[in-house]
């Protein structure tokens, strides 16, 4: 019988998963078991579950309409300033970024597509009233003029950049785009002016697209680019210049200021200091008459008074005859007692006080070492140095260990190290080997570095080279290092010394660091080399307690925004009249409270990506932060804190890296955008009238003021092992002279890979020397001593409008600034 065959079915090769059961209403325990036990800390109902804390559709409502009024508000109060006929104008900067694009011509535009016909004035300065949306606006057109635009755009609420459908953006476009998008922009807006005659739609697309694509590179919001030939697109770019509220400036906000509207001039007969009255509307926080006023480039001034000036109003009488209201002039604000004065340093009685007030100093010893830390070691009794190691055989009792003198051959294998290791320094951050314990392989966990054979015959005298071969070694040791920026970037802090040169007088103000990082540093040391005015600057302890509250007087009292007053400044100078009536734009910022004084300023500073070349410390920048331009020669120091606030000074600033800028200038509170610029062509005397060409080379924003931050400059003294024995180095190249090795004996010696070392005896009369190791070194390793100098910063120079004073130049090996006969000039302020 044939068997009976079953049927056959395979597997699914797809597997349905189905989908998990969800309960609306979970259970209690449900919901705990989907928590895992996890609590959310810092919320108010953290005890209640999750389902009790779900919020019903009511309550969703709820909130969303109070996020909604909460919106509404806030756009009511940034926008109150701006409502009502006599209003506090919309500024509105209109730039030209092309040859062939006209500022003036795409104001006329914008005016006609929400039909008004306004002719503007010589200097361009335009305010007009829109009827349509009831608001006032204040055109200000910009030609290609670097300071100007910067002027412009600081003050302004929107910025219209105009771009050309036809011509390329060259150097100095970018160069602009970039500055104003470094110093901070509020709302911006873009637009092509002369789009129709391109002869094919689809071109005129694919010009706008590319147009959007330049322009989001510097701001990525912008998310059109109007067409000025278009009717339609004016109305839309006036519609959005009238409703939307101005997202503002950080820094400029926390201040009072105005565009100055007119400039009256009074003078004084047979004075040299005159009064002027500036004319605006108060915007920001609340003018205060007590606060000083920084007017464009020309300094800060005293108020003597704050005034009304209301605009005249027109009204019709009963035969529709149009008579003008000419309110008169009302005193809002005067000084008090506690206006601030334009003396920027403290006066120099106080300053001796605390001076005097300081302990009395001891007489000068002898000093026979170099300062390491806070001791000058060898100068007095030596009892507190340690007795020095010594090799003894095996079983030496201590009455025994007296009869040897030490000079026993170093290659006995019978011998025992007397020699102790202090406690580790651990350091959690990687450091390099010259900045001391960080960077020195203490634990011996590193790989031992290689072994050379013995050089060192145990019974050899030691014979100085003869001068001539000597010099001849030195110079093919010296060969290879040619570009001194270059030689920074590759051999950083590193030194050469000639050999008629005594390094204890070249290197007399410097001393050795255990640590960088946490050796003590002692100050009374750099009292002989502090700058003159250096206990006149301004101390600030607590600076963020001492921000607050500046920050907080801002708000309390004054004339309130939106005010249009007469400002009577008073004490100008007669040398001024002519360029305060001749500048176009012009802005007033009231300082906060000491921001005219001066202190130790520090900037954080990053090279900009277009700029390739290395910047000098003390080389001449220009530099803009919130309302004020300096010429500043600042000192680089490495960022971030130590300690004991000890930071090493950078000789270079390379591309790619970020420092901090250190000089001495008034104080600035908050962090503000700074921009660094540097010119292109040296001005001399004859020319110095004439506006530099700059050029952009970095950003950077304003730190906390320091005047106690010491800046180290650090100088490595290196050395070439010419023999190698075990532990035992002769070293060479690095002294040329016995006196040298036996000052600087008493600092820690170091390699480039991580091995340390001191001094143990000098060897002949060339600056040759013994120097015990705390592990075995290669012949191609390179021995190096660390010595560190404080420098202190220097004054900045007022920018005054594009013009100098002197020029200046300066020597960053020297002690001071050269005027361009070579004069020496001293600039601290």
């Amino acid at each position: 019988m044939a068997p009976i065959q079953e049927n056959h079915s395979h597997r699914s090769s797809t597997k349905v998963s189905h989908k998990p059961f969800k309960s609306r209403h979970a259970t209690k325990g449900f919901i705990k078991e989907l928590s895992k036990g996890k609590v959310e800390t810092g919320q108010k109902n953290s005890g209640k579950i999750l389902q009790q804390q779900a919020m019903s559709k009511i309550a969703r409502r709820n909130q969303a309409k109070q996020k909604q009024q909460i919106k509404h508000q806030e756009h009511a109060r940034s926008s109150s300033v701006f409502a009502g006929l006599n209003g506090a104008p919309r500024i509105v900067a209109v730039i030209a970024l092309s040859e062939d694009c006209n500022a003036r011509e795409a104001i006329t535009k914008l005016n006609e597509g929400i039909e008004i016909e306004a002719e503007l004035p010589a200097n361009g300065l335009l305010r007009l009233h829109v009827d349509r949306f009831k608001q006032n606006i204040q055109y200000i057109p910009v030609s290609s003029n670097l300071y100007e635009a910067l002027d412009a755009c600081r003050i302004a609420d929107f910025i219209c950049f105009v771009l050309s459908p036809k011509e390329e953006t060259d150097g100095f476009t970018e160069l602009m785009l970039r500055t104003i998008e470094g110093q901070g922009v509020s709302n911006v807006l873009t637009m092509v002016q002369g789009l129709n005659s391109i002869e094919t739609p689809k071109r005129r697309s694919q010009v706008v697209t590319s147009l959007k694509l330049y322009i989001t590179h510097f701001f990525p919001g912008q998310e059109k680019v109007h067409s000025l030939d278009s009717h339609q697109e004016c109305a839309n770019v006036m519609r959005s210049l009238c409703t939307t509220a101005p997202k503002g400036i950080r820094w400029r906000e926390d201040r009072s200021w105005m565009f100055v509207e007119d400039v009256q001039w009074s003078s004084i007969a047979g004075s040299a200091s005159n009064s002027c009255v500036l004319t605006g509307v108060i915007r920001g926080r609340a003018m205060k008459s007590n606060r000083l006023l920084r007017v464009g480039d020309f300094g800060e001034f005293q108020i003597s008074k704050i005034t009304s000036a209301p605009y005249a109003t027109a009204r019709k009488r009963k035969h529709d005859e149009m008579v003008v209201d000419n309110l008169a002039e009302e005193i809002l604000e005067m000084p008090d007692d506690g206006q601030d004065d334009v003396a920027n340093l403290a006066p120099e009685e106080i300053a001796m006080d605390d001076v005097n007030d300081l302990p009395a100093l001891e007489p000068p010893k002898e000093k026979r070492g170099v300062l390491l830390d806070d001791h000058h070691y060898f100068s007095d009794d030596e009892t507190h140095v340690p007795q020095q190691p010594k090799r003894l055989p095996k079983g030496t009792s201590s009455y025994q260990a007296a009869w040897f003198l030490g000079d026993i051959s170093d290659s006995g294998s019978d011998m025992e190290e007397d020699l102790t290791h202090d406690d580790e320094i651990m350091v959690d951050s990687p450091a390099a080997p010259q900045d001391g314990l960080e960077g020195l392989d203490l634990s011996g966990q590193r790989d031992l570095t290689e072994a050379a054979r013995s050089e060192y015959p145990q019974s050899e005298a030691f014979l100085d080279p003869s001068p001539n071969d000597e010099a001849e070694d030195l110079e093919a040791y010296r060969s290879q290092r040619k570009n001194e920026a270059e030689e920074d970037l590759e051999f950083p802090d590193e030194v050469e010394l000639h050999p008629n040169v005594l390094a204890r007088e070249r290197l007399a103000r410097y001393r050795g660091l255990k640590s960088l990082r946490t050796s003590h540093w002692a100050v009374d040391e750099d009292r002989a080399n502090e700058p003159e005015n250096w206990n006149r600057l301004l101390q600030i302890p607590n600076y963020k307690g001492a921000k607050s509250q500046a920050l907080r007087e801002a708000l309390v009292g004054g004339v309130k925004p939106g005010t249009r007053v007469n400002i009577h400044l008073c004490d100008i100078p007669s040398s001024a009249r002519e360029a305060l009536l001749s500048t176009r734009t012009m802005s007033a910022f009231s300082l906060l409270r000491h921001e005219h004084k001066q202190t130790v300023m520090n900037f954080s500073i990053t090279i900009d990506s277009q700029y390739t070349n290395p910047i000098r410390s003390k080389e001449e920048l220009i530099m803009q932060c919130g309302p004020r331009r300096f010429i500043i020669h600042p000192l680089f120091s490495q960022a971030g804190n130590t300690p004991n606030n000890v930071h090493k000074f950078d000789r270079y600033l390379h591309p790619g890296r970020t420092a901090i800028a250190t000089f001495i200038a008034p104080l600035t509170w908050g962090s503000v955008p700074t921009l660094f610029f540097k010119r292109k062509t040296s001005n001399t005397l004859s020319t110095r009238h004439a506006t530099p060409q700059l050029e952009l080379i970095g950003t950077g924003t304003s730190l906390p003021p320091d005047p106690s931050r010491v800046i180290a400059k650090r100088v490595i003294l290196t050395g070439h092992p010419y023999k190698i024995h075990k532990k035992l180095v002769t070293v060479r190249y690095m002294f040329f002279n016995v006196e040298d090795v036996n000052w600087f004996k008493a600092l820690q010696l170091w390699t480039k890979r991580g091995r340390s070392g001191f001094v143990k005896e000098s060897l002949g009369t060339h600056g040759y020397f013994k120097a015990t190791f705390d592990g075995r070194i290669n012949p191609q390793d390179a021995v190096g001593v660390s010595l560190y100098k404080r420098v202190f910063p220097r004054g900045a120079v007022e920018w005054r409008g594009g013009k100098v004073d002197v020029d200046v130049d300066v020597d960053v090996d020297g002690a001071g600034v050269k005027e361009g006969n070579g004069e020496d000039v001293d600039i601290t302020i």
